[in-house]
């Protein structure tokens, strides 16, 4: 093998984020919410998940942040076996990534500033970092103007624009957004998918769950269609930005 052809196995390896070998997973209902799901996701790509209701997706995210464990296979998420994280050690898994909820899930009687900077003291980050983090990430989510606002007076486009700075403040390597935009305005549905792949560009993978499919026909990225516990569709041949591995 020449060096040439290690170097391109080093990248390939290096980029690979998310990897599920023949993952099933059965609730002690009986339910088969997933069954022999196989599928890699690279670092800096953006991917939605869709499928009708029941069909798995949420499952699926469940499996990536160690909210449920597979009966089989194995899963790997930044180059770590889940299978051997202790439960102790799952909060530092969970550290790697950014949930956006379909629900925002922000504390009222906290100030946009306090909300976002609440996810940082929870990580032990220096209130030095805080003070210079914070002001940064809202800016790049539209609301400087807001900080000191607090979600009651705040549209529901924002409160989730909120969220979205609360998941990207800690610079995870992916973001998981299950249906970002259920509970806001239609048409700002395209708002928010826009900062999110404005924030792909910035080379943090995004993984998105969603039923809106004009928001994935417009944006047109990776799209993987969950049926039955079972991966139907995965369009992999929609590209990734040229500079989704940078750095943010």
């Amino acid at each position: 093998m020449t060096e040439g052809n290690l170097n391109d196995i080093f990248f390939m390896e290096r980029f690979k984020l998310i990897e599920f070998m023949d993952v099933s997973k059965t609730y002690g209902n009986g339910t088969q919410a997933l069954r022999n799901i196989n599928l890699k996701v690279d670092k800096g790509e953006f991917v939605f998940i869709v499928g009708s209701s029941g069909a798995g997706k949420s499952t699926f995210l469940k499996l990536i942040m160690c909210e449920e464990f597979p009966n089989s296979g194995e899963i790997i998420v930044n180059g770590r076996k889940l299978s051997t994280v202790k439960r102790r050690d799952i909060p530092y898994v969970r550290r790697t990534m950014g949930i956006v909820f379909q629900d925002f899930r922000l504390i009222d009687k906290m100030t946009v500033y306090d909300n976002v900077a609440f996810a940082m003291h929870v990580v032990g980050a220096a209130p030095r970092e805080i003070r210079k983090r914070v002001p940064y990430i809202l800016n790049l989510v539209g609301l400087k103007e807001k900080a000191g606002c607090h979600p009651n007076e705040l549209s529901g486009g924002e409160q989730q624009r909120v969220g979205l700075a609360r998941a990207l403040v800690n610079n995870p390597s992916m973001i998981i957004a299950d249906e970002p935009t259920g509970n806001i305005d239609p048409a700002l549905s395209f708002e928010i998918v826009g900062l999110l792949s404005e924030i792909n560009r910035r080379g943090t993978t995004i993984l998105m769950v969603t039923h809106e499919h004009r928001l994935v026909k417009h944006f047109r990225r990776r799209v993987i269609e969950i049926h039955d516990g079972e991966i139907v569709a995965d369009s992999c041949n929609i590209s990734v930005p040229e500079d989704a591995h940078e750095n943010q």
